[in-house]
């Protein structure tokens, strides 16, 4: 993950200190990150991924689904009726005051990522992307796109990362992601496992091996509240990254248990609190 963190340090030291819609934060434009997919899975290793989190999270997109109580189902593997005190990650978005006005059932998060993915406007993108990389593999249209400008008034967040395209090469599968913005410490980690997770997965589907993870960075940026963990997390050294494993299933059948990170070290977790 050096890449990453040569990213982190060069906001940190090189960025501009502005005040934003979520408060003070430091900030830089454009910078991007290649990962080799082939040479281990990039989780980061200088503090613990949230691994459960990052799994259940897609496949919650995979699903299409805008119920945040969907979401704690997946993630921890059990029925509502138990999970009433359980948070997620889109917990905070679902209870926010700014979307309870708006939002039509309790969990409601609106019309994001998932629901873009599996009806834009009555197409469902992720369909359309498997078949295109079955059937036309030198395609240059293998896309999903999270922006839908009509309906960005009818989400509880808008999306960060926006636009990502399939590539393959040498029978391997690469993704290269548009993100136009991005939380340094807390966010970027998560994506970069999430959709190096997702060229994975589509890749075993469509009988390829793995290319690239192609990561470009729009507005990339650390919360003034997050400058301390930062500073602790560029003292620390990255470890080796981890393999990972899962069997084959049906692509829209999997759960969180299915994957597995082998052989996975990392420094101890560093919390800090999500800015929505």
């Amino acid at each position: 993950m050096k890449q990453y963190l040569e990213a982190l340090n060069h906001c940190y030291n090189y960025g501009t200190d502005v005040v934003s819609r979520a408060g003070r934060v430091r900030k830089s434009f454009g910078y991007q990150m290649h990962y080799d997919l082939s040479l281990g899975f990039p989780a980061i290793t200088t503090k613990k991924l949230a691994w459960k989190s990052v799994v259940s999270e897609l496949l919650w997109f995979i699903e299409g689904s805008s119920d945040e109580r969907r979401l704690a189902e997946i993630l921890y593997d059990d029925n509502r009726a138990n999970l009433q005190e359980k948070k997620t990650i889109w917990t905070q978005n679902a209870q926010s005051e700014y979307w309870k006005p708006k939002a039509k059932f309790k969990g409601d998060v609106g019309k994001i990522y998932g629901v873009q993915w599996r009806n834009f406007n009555g197409v469902d993108q992720l369909s359309n992307l498997i078949d295109g990389l079955k059937n036309d593999p030198n395609g240059r249209r293998h896309i999903i796109s999270s922006w839908n400008p009509p309906e960005l008034n009818n989400m509880s967040l808008p999306p960060c990362h926006v636009f990502s395209q399939f590539f393959i090469s040498n029978n391997k599968l690469s993704c290269q992601l548009y993100q136009r913005s991005c939380d340094m410490f807390l966010g970027v980690p998560f994506n970069i496992a999430s959709y190096s997770l997702f060229t994975h997965m589509l890749a075993r589907e469509c009988n390829l091996g793995v290319g690239f993870f192609i990561h470009s960075l729009g507005d990339f940026h650390i919360y003034e509240e997050h400058f301390e963990q930062v500073k602790i997390q560029l003292d620390r050294s990255p470890k080796k990254l981890p393999t990972l494993s899962f069997d084959t299933k049906n692509f829209y059948d999997y759960t969180v248990s299915d994957f597995e990170l082998i052989d996975y070290e990392h420094h101890p977790k560093i919390e800090a609190t999500m800015n929505i």
